[in-house]
C-alpha cells in the first residue's frame, strides 16, 4: 500500500493507476462502517483509494475540530488489510491552505435539516469532495448511507457538473444495539450512548407504525429525457423512471455531540418489531 501526502504525487500515480479506480473519502478514526464503504468499493474497482483527511471547512467555530479523534497509523493498518491499494493523507496546508478562494455551494438539497444548523457545513463538504475529484479522477466514489443528506449532495453535484462517475452509497452499519458506527462514538459516555439509541429507534418505530411518512431523498436519478431535449435528439418516450429512494433524517444532541440520524423506507412489506433492512436499527 502506498502513502501519499502531496497532490503532484498522487496525480504521477494516477496517471497508470489499473481502471476502474474507486475513491472512499474519509476524515480518518476508521471503523468497520469505513470498511463496509472499502469493501464495496474493492467490488466494484481494480484499484481502491482512500483518503484520510480532516476537513477544517466543515466545522462550524465551536465545534469539535480541534478534538475530532485521529489515528493515522491505526488507520492504515486497517486500511492495508482491507486491500487498499493507496491512501492519500494531505495537510490542511497543502489541501485547503489559508488563501483558498474558491468553495463550492450546492443549493437546494442542502438548506433543509443540517444546513440549518451548520451553516456552511455543506458549502465545506462540496469544496473538498470537489477537490477530491479532480485529483483522483475516480471511476467510482464510495459514501455511507448514514450521512444521508450528505450523499445526497454529491450525487447531486456529480450530476450537475457532469462528472463521469458513479455514486454508490453503502447502508448503515450499526452495533449490536443498533447504534450506527460513528468516529464521533467515542465521545459518548454510557448516558449519552443509551440516548443516542432513542432517535434511530424512534425513527425506526415510527415508519413501521405508518404515524411517520418517510422524506423523499432523490439519490442521484437521470433525467434522461432532459438530457435528450437538451441534446436535440429524439427518442422513443422512455419508460417512467422508478420512485427515487426514501429515508428519515433527523439528528440529536447527546451530550455535547451532535449524531445525525437517518432510516431508509424500505418498499419491501414491513412487520411491526422487525427491521426492514439490515441498516435499521433492531425493534
Amino acid at each position: 500500500m502506498q502513502l501519499f501526502a502531496e497532490i503532484a504525487d498522487l496525480r504521477r500515480w494516477r496517471a497508470t493507476a489499473p481502471r476502474p479506480v474507486g475513491l472512499v473519502p474519509t476524515m480518518g478514526a476508521l471503523h468497520d462502517g469505513h470498511l463496509a464503504l472499502v469493501a464495496e468499493a474493492r467490488r466494484r474497482c481494480a484499484t481502491v483509494l482512500a483518503s484520510i483527511f480532516v476537513n477544517p471547512m466543515q466545522f462550524g467555530p465551536n465545534e469539535d475540530l480541534a478534538n475530532y479523534p485521529r489515528d493515522l497509523p491505526g488507520d492504515l493498518e486497517r486500511l492495508r488489510a482491507a486491500g487498499v491499494a493507496v491512501v492519500f493523507a494531505p495537510t490542511t496546508e497543502v489541501f485547503v491552505p489559508d488563501d483558498l478562494a474558491t468553495t463550492v455551494s450546492v443549493a437546494g438539497v442542502t438548506a433543509p435539516l443540517e444546513g440549518v444548523w451548520r451553516p456552511g457545513h455543506f458549502d465545506g463538504v462540496a469544496t473538498v469532495v470537489t477537490k477530491l475529484f479532480n485529483i483522483v479522477q475516480p471511476d467510482v466514489a464510495v459514501f455511507g448511507q448514514k450521512d444521508i443528506q450528505q450523499a445526497t449532495l454529491v450525487r447531486r453535484m456529480v450530476e450537475d457538473l457532469d462528472w463521469p462517475l458513479r455514486i454508490d452509497v453503502v447502508p448503515t452499519v450499526r452495533e449490536r444495539d443498533g447504534l450506527a458506527l460513528s468516529s464521533r462514538n467515542v465521545y459518548l459516555s454510557e448516558a449519552a450512548r443509551r440516548e443516542a439509541l432513542v432517535l434511530s429507534r424512534g425513527l425506526f418505530a415510527a415508519l413501521t407504525s405508518g404515524v411517520l411518512a418517510a422524506v423523499p431523498f432523490a439519490l442521484g436519478r437521470e433525467d434522461a429525457a432532459a438530457k435528450r431535449k437538451k441534446k436535440g435528439k429524439k427518442k422513443q418516450k422512455p419508460s417512467p423512471p422508478p420512485p427515487p429512494p426514501c429515508a428519515t433524517s433527523s439528528a440529536e444532541w447527546c451530550g455535547s455531540t451532535r449524531r445525525p440520524a437517518s432510516c431508509p423506507s424500505c418498499r419491501r412489506t414491513r412487520r411491526r418489531n422487525r427491521r426492514c433492512c439490515s441498516c435499521c436499527p433492531p425493534a
